[in-house]
């Protein structure tokens, strides 16, 4: 499973992370670290051009740089 988190705490990104270490099924972590980040990614811009595709989006709602901003 690939998920893109979108998270600005170190801390908070270790606690999720390691709670998804628990699942039976392999996951595979992408951080972003405010919204416009995750916008790239997803969009595939920059330094993302070959970022894959996440079946789950874990989205830390008060990030700075929102993903407002963009548009």
């Amino acid at each position: 499973m690939n998920i893109l988190l979108v998270e600005d705490n170190p801390g908070d990104v270790g606690l999720i992370t390691e709670a998804f270490k628990n699942l039976e099924t392999q996951v595979n972590i992408v951080v972003a670290k405010d919204g416009l980040e995750a916008i790239q990614l997803l969009n595939r811009e920059n330094n993302y051009s070959n970022a894959i595709k996440p079946q789950l989006i874990v989205l830390d709602l008060n990030l700075p740089k929102k993903m407002e901003e963009k548009f």
